[in-house]
């Protein structure tokens, strides 16, 4: 059972399409993601019929328009069945009635359901939701339904009393990223440079000149290491530093020459 919109919201840290505190750092380049909920509102008129459906439209601000889609979930909440069966959640985009038609099935999925128990479900819209963010004019909403075997229509597509809150809601996570923070290049130099400031050289690791037969792979790789002067200009992280070592530089340790990142190996060796 999926949590009620308010439990997700609460789990994000974020309000509807304001969302800003949801915003995640996740690897070296800064990438951002956000996950951003988009509540449902009627569809124009134009793809009424008898002012039916009353749902659901939904708008996109531009930041969703101008960001990556990570992930697209449309969450429905289902009314209790009256008993244990299986139920049809059908997703169909809205066209307008001079088109000479209302519905084209889009996404369907298969659900067994207990007697008497109401549920969150979703389901991926991602693709669809591309297809409006890069066409708008073809977003017109889409009709929500979900039916028993009995065919009764359990989805919560308009709010009844007490049901307030537990209308279909998009739950999209978008990227930004990613993002490189700007920081002073390093160097590159080999064995004939005349560089004298800090710079990175390469250096090959051969594990079989070492006598470790015992690792079976990589049998080398490319350590790299670095070397050179740093004076107090150059490669310094905070203007606090360079202030301190300016009014005292025999009472304070200048920055070293190492690594700003260092990058993993994966091996595989002899254990016992």
């Amino acid at each position: 059972k999926a949590p009620p919109l308010q439990q997700l919201l609460d789990q994000y840290g974020v309000l509807g399409d304001e969302s800003k505190d949801g915003a995640m750092e996740e690897d070296d380049e800064q990438a951002t993601t956000e996950t951003v909920m988009t509540m449902a509102a009627e569809p124009d008129p134009i793809v009424q019929v008898d002012h039916k459906p009353k749902c659901c439209f939904f708008s996109f601000n531009p930041k969703i328009q101008a960001s990556r889609i990570v992930r697209a979930q449309l969450w429905v909440h289902l009314r209790p069945a009256e008993e244990a069966t299986t139920v049809f959640l059908q997703i169909s985009r809205l066209m307008p009635v001079t088109d000479g038609g209302r519905h084209v099935r889009i996404r369907s999925l298969k659900i067994d359901v207990k007697a008497g128990v109401t549920s969150w479900q979703s389901i991926d819209v991602k693709q669809v939701l591309t297809v409006w963010l890069r066409q708008p004019e073809t977003n017109w909403g889409i009709e929500i339904n979900a039916y028993d075997a009995k065919g009764n229509d359990l989805a919560v597509t308009h709010a009844k009393a007490g049901e307030d809150g537990l209308l279909p809601f998009m739950e999209v996570k978008i990227s930004e990223g990613p993002k490189r923070i700007r920081r002073d290049s390093g160097l590159d130099c080999d064995e004939n440079s005349s560089e004298s400031r800090c710079c990175r050289y390469p250096l090959t690791v051969d594990f079989e000149d070492f006598g470790w037969d015992w690792i079976i792979a990589p049998k080398r790789y490319k350590a790299n290491y670095c070397s050179g002067e740093c004076d107090y200009m150059h490669l310094q992280k905070y203007p606090h530093t360079h202030l301190v070592n300016k009014a005292n530089p025999r009472g304070t340790a200048g920055p070293c020459c190492t690594p700003t990142k260092m990058s993993p190996i994966n091996m595989l060796y002899f254990n016992g």
